[in-house]
């Protein structure tokens, strides 16, 4: 008897691999995932090495690129579905020749249709991936750098869908990398703030020191401080905030010309 579906996730947030994965095994209780990779780097390694999946899962923007990056070194013979929280992208060109393309948080019933659109083309054969043809439609579109507008986050055995517009501040703690929402909650996240800040849109995020991250709309109040240094005042923040001495002309320049 044949096994289930051999699925890859390339998927650089743990708690949105974990989230997909369970999703995936909601749809098809028999699948079989065979790699969970993030860095396009492993991904590259893997399809040189390894047989074809049945079916792949790629973020577009992971940490150390873009997966599209992937079909310029290696041929990929599996249909891919693409997932990505940045709606910017052209959506119609992955909705070409066998690939799909989902928005996160990953929707469960647009989910059961990318399978089944999978199923459709799987049944005909379709061809599993046409690169050329994807890059022929992206430049049409030719789009700019695009930033995440969502995340997951956990709280205690829940995953949260937390926009970025609901966040005051992204700030470290504890070994920890915390979002502090606009409304006083805090979330913690699997990454580093180095790694969270390029992924986020420099016109309403500024990195004010080494410990925090700063949302434009969460600003009340700018207080010049000691050694030529500036304290702000957050919305729903105690904790003092304080731009370091070698970042505050920028910020100034920042938050005087901050236009969305």
């Amino acid at each position: 008897m044949a096994g289930g579906l051999k699925i890859l996730i390339l998927e650089d947030e743990s708690l949105a691999a974990e989230r997909l994965l369970q999703l995936i095994l909601q749809q098809e209780p028999d699948a079989e995932l065979v790699a969970l990779i993030d860095t396009v780097t492993d991904a590259v390694d893997f399809f040189q090495n390894n047989p074809a999946p049945d079916l792949c899962f790629f973020d577009i923007q992971i940490a150390d690129g873009l997966s599209f990056q992937i079909f310029e070194e290696v041929q990929v013979e599996s249909p891919i579905i693409f997932t990505t929280a940045y709606d910017e992208y052209a959506i119609k060109a992955f909705k070409v020749n066998s690939v799909d393309y989902l928005l996160k948080p990953i929707n469960p019933e647009e989910l059961a249709a990318a399978f089944e659109k999978f199923h459709a083309l799987r049944r005909i054969k379709a061809p599993a991936f046409d690169w050329e043809l994807i890059q022929q439609t992206m430049q049409q579109f030719s789009p700019q750098k695009s930033y995440k507008t969502r995340f997951i986050v956990k709280a205690h055995q829940k995953l949260i869908p937390l926009t970025v517009a609901e966040v005051s501040c992204f700030y470290s703690a504890h070994k920890t990398v915390w979002a502090q929402t606009l409304e006083g909650k805090k979330y913690g996240m699997d990454t580093t703030l180095e790694q969270l800040e390029p992924q986020l849109d420099p016109a309403r995020f500024f990195r004010v020191n080494r410990q925090f991250i700063v949302a434009f709309d969460a600003i009340r109040e700018v207080i010049t401080y000691s050694n030529s240094r500036l304290k702000l005042i957050l919305s729903e923040i105690e904790e003092e905030v304080i731009v370091s001495r070698e970042r505050v002309g920028e910020f100034k320049e920042w938050l005087g010309g901050n236009s969305f």
